[in-house]
């Protein structure tokens, strides 16, 4: 009685509730697929999916099995896979906040199997930290307070799999689709990867071992590269679960070592992300507040695209959007910079700002996208006020005081990273200095009158 495991987004075999349910229910067959559809959408995080494939590959093949790779559209993939293997049952992990059903049960119970979804591994059950009249939490500092108090579950162990009598084929673990979305970017993004399970478990070891009671001030320098951990990506595409960091970082903290509760604010701060897209699906498209779909943002333009391309002239900003292109990655507080100047200093729809993200992150995770661009926009819950408006240039001068972090990627090898994987059309030349685009402070003024405009506005309608 052959069952699918289909290793949704969940690259692992550590601490995989559908994986070992699977492995209770007969003989596994361990399936990933490659949507063609993901992979044009989310490029650099499909990117870094197939860069998991062949540490999970190699880690079931240390257990005797094997892992079956098809390219498709997931209910399509499935119904047949379930034609040509016999399986009465396909486990795999619940879609949020990555994607919806789509279909995928009509196409396996059609076929003749039964599909059960699993939780993800994630701190808790979705809805499980409430307030005490019962609804779930608005603002983070009394989710954070509440979840700390909540027994979080313990990992689950790697089960052991029994074997198909027979094999399906599998699909080389290439994603064609990724690679032509990425163009001249694959090679280079590369580069700055660690993948696999394994490489996710030694990334936290080396961190659990050098984090310090300094963490919560140098995780804001970009140019320490050390000071956080590293994990975004691993956790974004399932190499790693959060249960396993809190727990391994609880025990670090319980054996004296400093800097974790600011560290676990952080692992909270994505589970309260993920707990307000699992009740608003829609909040990476519609304001959370909705009046704020009536404020006066611009929609794109040339503006966005010399934002895109790093080209504002506004040297902390040009820096980070050069590092997302060229290493699929973002330093948390320049994310942050670079996401206020869109929103406040060029007036440009948050949207804009997060379908850029989502197409360039390789730690791209729907939630914590739409949470945090809302979040700085002003528009979502608990979110920083409209009117606090980051000057990059100052927050340049505080956070990257000796300019490491914005001369590597202005002028160094950086900047040569950023020109191998631009766009040919883009005729970048790294030596270039593009004028500013907005004045600081002229930008501020504007954003800062069309919030006072809004503000009257709601208060006339109330």
């Amino acid at each position: 009685m052959t069952v699918i495991c289909w290793f949704r987004r969940v690259l692992r075999l550590d601490d995989h509730p559908a994986l070992v349910a699977a492995a209770k229910d007969g003989p596994v067959i361990p399936l990933v697929i490659l949507d063609p559809a993901e992979a044009r959408a989310h490029p650099a995080s499909a990117q870094r999916q197939a860069m998991a494939l062949q540490g999970l590959a190699d880690g079931l093949q240390a257990q005797g099995s094997r892992l079956i790779v098809r390219r498709g559209d997931p209910a399509t993939v499935l119904a047949q896979m379930i034609h040509e293997t016999g399986a009465v049952a396909v486990h795999g992990s619940e879609g949020l906040p990555f994607a919806g059903d789509h279909g995928l049960r009509a196409a396996v119970e059609s076929a003749g199997a039964r599909l059960h979804l699993h939780p993800l591994a994630d701190l808790v059950p979705r809805g499980s930290v409430l307030t005490k009249g019962g609804t779930r939490f608005k603002v983070f500092t009394p989710f954070w307070r509440a979840l700390r108090q909540t027994d979080i579950a313990a990992p689950l162990p790697m089960p052991r799999l029994s074997l198909p009598t027979t094999w399906p084929a599998s699909d080389a673990p290439d994603w064609p689709e990724a690679r032509a979305a990425m163009n001249r970017g694959w090679p280079v993004v590369a580069r700055h990867v660690q993948a696999g399970e394994a490489a996710a478990h030694d990334r936290l070891d080396a961190f659990l071992e050098r984090i310090t009671a300094r963490y919560a001030e140098d995780r804001d320098r970009p140019a320490l590269g050390d000071a956080t951990s590293g994990l975004s990506d691993a956790l974004a595409v399932g190499e790693i679960s959060a249960r396993r960091i809190w727990h391994r970082a609880m025990n670090a903290q319980d054996h004296g070592r400093g800097g974790l509760e600011d560290f676990l604010r952080e692992l909270a701060w994505r589970e309260f992300a993920r707990d307000l897209f699992h009740e608003a699906p829609g909040m990476d498209r519609a304001c959370w507040r909705k009046e704020w779909n009536d404020f006066s943002w611009q929609g794109d333009n040339a503006d966005a695209e010399a934002w895109r391309r790093g080209r504002t002239g506004i040297s902390m900003v040009d820096a980070g959007m050069r590092e997302m292109f060229a290493t699929g990655r973002m330093h948390n507080r320049v994310r942050m910079i670079t996401a206020s100047f869109l929103v406040k200093h060029l007036m440009i729809d948050w949207r804009v700002g997060l379908d850029r993200f989502a197409r360039c992150l390789t730690d791209w995770d729907a939630a914590s996208n739409a949470m945090n661009w809302q979040w700085v926009a002003g528009c979502g819950p608990d979110a920083s006020p409209f009117f606090r408006v980051f000057n990059p240039e100052t927050q340049g001068s505080k956070f990257d005081p000796r300019r490491l972090y914005r001369d590597h990627w202005l002028k160094e090898e950086g900047a040569r990273d950023f020109a191998r994987a631009a766009p040919r059309s883009w005729s970048f030349d790294p030596k270039d200095r593009p004028a500013v685009l907005v004045d600081l402070d002229r930008g501020r003024q504007r954003a800062l009158a069309a919030y006072r405009g809004f503000a009257r506005k709601e208060a006339a309608a109330r």
